[in-house]
């Protein structure tokens, strides 16, 4: 009896691992090149060929699937071949891993650990693959993203190419392209095919073969049949929250909810115009990265542009490279380079330089021009680090340093702290209350004040002796050999930072959206409309349409 319960256990444990065989592979491999061609054909259907080259790892199992995603389900498995290194590939079925789209079974062809396979592809008749362009009614919007695989699965670069083969009879001066993903070409390679037809091509030889490429062209409407072009709904073509509108309705404030969108609108845009970050910045990446200055860490936090102009006037103020004559406008008298007390950085010259022009225009033109630099250098600087990780990294800092203002209380110690922390302690977007509950009494401020706060004069009332002083009074000496502290009321201080900034935005910056849109317009561009180039090959950048048309689902890499 013990010898049969063996076997029957055995038995049971090989049909268990028989039939989790699948799922305890291992793929593990390179997509070395992928090249997809789209036709969009007269008839509105879309036409894809692929050709897809895959290394695989000595130590990975055979690739013996290869899982494709589609723009939609409206194809039909009859209309797709395909080979693998010249071998028909008979078995073709819909794939379980993608939302639309087929697995290709290599069956006795399938990739050897260590060797290198090229797979074709060949799908006709895809239908319902154009849109109406969101910008332009009068044309057709054709989006399609190639296929990726999961990065558990794939590794390394991948030499990434996408070839749009225009409708038949497509002008060179009518097609528009559409804003390139990231790590491609902007504008693609015009030519004409073998049958007569534009093409776009982008290209990027170190692209990733896990990540999302969404491409995208469009062409006057009238190649196509019109029934073969999806309009967009209302809610589509407009955005419009149909839950939002019902809250109003239920309300009786439908005419309020119209406003309400032109209100929203606006302040949409102004923010947008306030976030002069570049959308790189926060690609994924690891890691902190340290040594920012406070007004580059002011940048990464999208501070305001006022404050930051700020900081940097501490900055150069302390180094001894300009001083402050007049606060409301701000004056600044700035000293001969070979006089500087400290070596500047390249934002701060630009800033000195920038009060250097003459006009409130120019100046602020310049002003914009230096902000736009700081922004791009501290966008490169954050290149591979985590902006998650880094944010919180100087925020804690900006902790750190009111703690140890707050903490020193002695007078000389606590003007050390202040001398050092000041930058960052205005970086807390609640300072000014912040700064009059820790700043209770006389504040011992550094002694380049008076270069920064022509009022104050660089001097104050101050007598020889110990102990502490009451604000608005005598304050007592505390240096060593009879020198004194300068001092000021703590909130005469507090007042003096925020008025500095109020200042340089009313007087230098003036409109803060304005000065800010300027920079963002640079760092941070809206996508491009829809519109035709004045005599090129084809049309400027085009967003998106409204739907997307031809995208790729994502795909269980290189099997099951």
């Amino acid at each position: 009896m013990k010898r049969i319960w063996l076997i029957v256990i055995v038995l049971l444990g090989m049909l268990v691992l028989s039939a989790a065989s699948p799922l305890l592979q291992t793929y593990s491999f390179q997509l070395v090149r992928e090249k997809v061609d789209l036709y969009w054909q007269s008839d509105g259907t879309l036409d894809i060929e692929y050709e897809m080259v895959f290394a695989n790892d000595g130590g990975a199992d055979a690739i013996d699937y290869v899982d494709v995603g589609l723009p939609n389900n409206n194809y039909s498995i009859a209309n797709i071949s395909a080979e693998v290194d010249g071998a028909r590939i008979t078995n073709i079925e819909d794939s379980p891993y993608v939302t639309y789209g087929v697995a290709l079974g290599l069956g006795g062809n399938a990739i050897r650990p260590g060797n290198t396979g090229t797979v074709t592809m060949r799908v006709t008749d895809i239908r319902d693959v154009l849109f109406t362009d969101n910008e332009d009614d009068a044309y057709a919007s054709a989006v399609f993203a190639p296929n990726y695989f999961g990065s558990e699965f794939v590794h390394g670069s991948a030499d990434i190419t996408v070839t749009y083969h225009l409708p038949p009879g497509v002008t060179p001066a009518e097609p528009r392209w559409h804003p390139a993903p990231s790590g491609f070409p902007e504008q693609p390679v015009t030519a004409i095919d073998e049958q007569g037809r534009i093409t776009y091509t982008w290209r990027n030889p170190n692209a990733s073969g896990s990540s999302f490429y969404l491409f995208g062209a469009s062409f006057p409407k009238t190649y196509v049949p019109a029934g073969t072009i999806t309009e967009p709904s209302f809610s589509q073509r407009y955005n419009i929250d149909w839950d939002a509108i019902f809250g109003f309705l239920v309300f009786g404030c439908f005419c309020l909810f119209f406003v309400g969108i032109i209100v929203i609108s606006v302040y949409a845009e102004r923010r947008r115009r306030l976030k002069y970050l570049p959308p790189k910045i926060s690609i994924a990446g690891h890691g902190i990265k340290r040594g920012l200055t406070a007004p580059e860490a002011a940048i990464l936090l999208e501070q305001p542009m006022d404050k930051i102009l700020t900081m940097i006037l501490f900055s150069v103020v302390k180094k001894g490279a300009a001083t402050v004559t007049k606060r409301d406008p701000l004056e600044l008298d700035i000293v001969d380079p070979s006089q500087y007390t400290l070596n500047l950085r390249e934002y701060e010259t630009d800033f000195v330089e920038a009060f250097r022009s003459k006009g409130k225009a120019a100046r602020r033109k310049d002003l914009q021009k230096m902000m736009v630099a700081l922004v791009k250098s501290v966008a490169n600087k954050m290149k591979g680090f985590s902006k998650r990780e880094t944010v919180e990294y100087y925020r804690n800092i900006i902790k750190q340093a009111w703690e140890q203002v707050q903490a020193d209380d002695t007078p000389d110690v606590q003007m050390s702290a202040l001398e050092e922390n000041l930058e960052w302690t205005m970086l807390d977007q609640d300072y000014d209350r912040r700064s009059r509950e820790v700043f209770t009494g006389p504040v011992f401020v550094p002694r380049w004040w008076g270069r920064y706060d022509p009022g104050y004069g660089g001097s104050s009332t101050v007598t020889s002796g110990s102990g502490g002083g009451k604000a608005g009074g005598n304050v007592p000496s505390v240096g060593t050999g009879g020198a004194g502290l300068p001092s000021l009321p703590g909130g005469d201080f507090a007042a003096s930072v925020v008025g500095g900034v109020q200042n340089m935005a009313a007087g230098v910056v003036g409109s803060l959206s304005d000065f800010t849109g300027g920079v963002t317009k640079v760092t941070n561009p809206p996508p491009k409309p829809s519109s035709s180039s004045g005599g090129g090959w084809s049309g400027g950048g085009s967003s998106c349409a409204c739907a997307c048309a031809g995208c790729a689902c994502a795909c269980a890499g290189g099997g099951r």
